[in-house]
């Protein structure tokens, strides 16, 4: 089960946690009873660091999968000349039911189909062992010996065997019959198993509940069913209990296969989840908005006497993540090792942070959610401490592990930061140190145009003193530091096109470059979230066509449920965390941006 591709996997999700489904319907990693819990299920990393598996005993055929039209419930099917075989899987979330399941329906859409099921939970990442109680037939309950672990149960319309640490089950469905499976914790519902008629209202409610979520967008365009996708990916990685968001649902997957780029995305950077913000505000969606806003005001509010600067990253529930922990006893997927749980950039100096924040705050306050006085406040020191402090060096947005620099990207993201702040000061009229914050603003311009810019090459380099180039670089002109035409930046791009591009994909800086050494052994592949960004730079600089062209090449890299990972390899696999906000986010912009622009240029499709 192991052995299953990151590209052959769909997610399901109840807004507390997530679940990859692969393409053979096995549940091969899971994290319970939250996205940065321990694993459950990880066999996607090690075959025997557990697995959920559920298949049809047909030879042969074919599978397919995909997801009931704007929803997230997923259908699995294996259809062969003996017989067609269907899995529903689906999470009912938090808002619908405030009990936690993982639902699991079957069906024999032709013929008589016989299935083999194996549930084998091996908690706590693995690490400790469980005891198996079966209080009936249908019904089992995963105890496991470590502390402060919840148990887990699995209720069934069939009867369950225990096979050693695992249970197991081997039934028969004649043409049109289901089976149904639950998995939830033992203490939820009163220890009442749902029956089957429950299991069935629970797939209507969750698809109606998901349903009615995309009807709340705002989007028309062109590419309704990749945007919708991408979308409801990012509100998966959401929180409903906490209103925080998880940059990825999954830990360990590599950037380089066999190598050691293999890092865990299943916290709350302010980083991305402020990009998340801006993609859900463009798609008309403002409860997401405003419920991070509210839980990164909680953290400043939490934060210690004198500290002025959020973390890098926190965890669901905004508690520090403070370690960085390798798995020795996990194979890796393909043999990438170490597999890490924690992550060790919580400790980093990253001061573009304060930027992304700055501009979801500056969006969510022009359009609905307007600043209360102590978030204002708030507000206003964190512009006062960036105001002595932007000309550090730092680690930046790529988390380097082979030292601080003055890196372009952050310093302009200061600038981002400070011209936000004074834009909310100026439209609200509210109080704060409006003088210093322009005069730094204007300070960071100069020092990226004389310090940044080289004229011998032509483009503004990666940081201060180098000659590489940076993907990063793309967001100057969409973060309105620079102008789209200007020619400084027209030369920058031409750069990027040449250096970093390889057809529509996009390297994120030039990984072999000594003076680019990020601390890190190996390769990896291309970032896609930089190549949508050079999609909208494009169409932001006129060239049309081209941009379309690369847009509708990067669609297709998307897996069959329309998802994608971090990166993407040179046979266009994928690589690195799954699903990963930064590629739907960023596919969100650039789609929004060129359909408006494909409009007003007068085409019609």
């Amino acid at each position: 089960m192991a052995d299953m591709a990151i590209e052959n996997h769909a997610v399901i999700g109840g807004l507390r946690t997530t679940a990859l489904v692969a393409l053979n319907g096995s549940i091969d990693f899971l994290c319970w009873p939250r996205f940065d819990s321990p694993s459950v299920f990880a066999s996607l990393l090690d075959p025997e660091a557990g697995e959920f598996s559920l298949a049809p005993a047909l030879e042969g055929g074919r599978l397919t999968q995909f997801y009931v039209p704007d929803t997230n419930v997923l259908l699995t099917r294996r259809l062969s000349t003996e017989g067609v075989s269907e899995i529903s899987d689906f999470m009912v979330p938090l808002p619908v039911d405030p009990v936690q399941r993982l639902i699991r329906r079957v069906k024999a859409v032709r013929g008589r189909v016989t299935y083999r099921l194996r549930c084998a939970p091996r908690f706590d990442y693995a690490r400790v062992s469980h005891s198996i109680e079966q209080p009936e037939a249908c019904q089992v309950i995963f105890r496991p010996d470590g502390p402060d672990l919840p148990p887990l149960r699995l209720c069934a319309s069939v009867p369950l065997t225990i096979e050693g640490d695992a249970v197991v089950a081997e039934f028969a469905l004649e043409q049109n019959d289901t089976a149904t499976f639950t998995l939830d914790s033992e203490e939820a519902g009163e220890n009442i198993c749902l029956e089957p008629h429950r299991v069935a209202e629970a797939f209507k409610e969750t698809s109606t509940y998901w349903r009615d979520w995309v009807a709340h967008s705002s989007y028309t365009g062109r590419w309704r069913e990749h945007m919708t996708r991408s979308a409801l990916a990012l509100k998966l990685l959401t929180s409903a209990e906490y209103g925080s968001m998880v940059a990825a649902a999954t830990f360990g997957l590599p950037e380089d296969p066999g190598g050691v780029r293999n890092w865990d995305y299943r916290y709350c950077w302010v980083r991305d989840s402020s990009f998340m913000v801006n993609a859900f505000m463009k798609m008309g969606y403002r409860e997401e908005a405003t419920a991070f806003i509210r839980w990164l005001h909680e953290r400043r509010l939490a934060a210690k006497p004198g500290e002025a600067r959020l973390r890098v990253l926190y965890g669901i529930d905004g508690r520090n993540i403070d370690f960085e922990t390798d798995l020795d006893h996990f194979q890796g997927y393909r043999d990438s090792r170490p597999v890490r749980i924690g992550n060790g950039a919580e400790g980093q100096l990253q001061l573009d942070i304060i930027g992304e924040v700055m501009d979801a705050i500056s969006l969510a306050d022009e359009a609905f959610e307007r600043l209360s006085h102590e978030e204002w406040i708030s507000v206003a020191e964190a512009m006062d401490w960036l105001s002595v402090n932007w000309n550090q060096p730092d680690e930046s947005i790529w988390e380097v592990r082979g030292g601080k620099r003055h890196f372009l990207f952050s310093r302009f993201m200061c600038w981002v930061a400070l011209d936000r702040g004074i834009g909310i000061a100026r439209r609200r009229s509210l109080p704060g140190r409006v003088a210093l914050w322009r005069r730094e603003r204007d300070a960071i311009y100069h020092d990226i145009h004389e310090n940044f810019w080289n004229e011998d090459l032509g483009y503004f380099t990666q940081f201060k003193g180098g000659d590489a180039i940076d993907a990063s670089c793309l967001l100057m002109p969409l973060m309105g530091f620079i102008g789209d035409h200007d020619p400084r930046w027209q030369s920058t791009l031409n750069a990027v096109g040449e250096r970093l591009v390889d057809d529509s994909h996009v390297y994120r800086y030039e990984v072999k470059k000594g003076e680019n050494h990020d601390g890190l052994t190996g390769t990896e592949g291309t970032f896609t979230m930089c190549s949508f960004w050079y999609v909208e730079c494009l169409a932001r600089s006129g060239d049309l066509l081209q941009a379309r062209f690369l847009f509708e090449k990067m669609l297709s890299y998307a897996n069959h449920a329309g998802l994608f990972s971090e990166e993407i390899g040179p046979a266009g696999e994928h690589l690195g965390n799954f699903p990963q906000a930064f590629t739907h986010l960023a596919l969100i912009r650039a789609g929004l941006y060129l359909d408006q622009a494909l409009s007003r240029a007068g085409r019609c499709n």
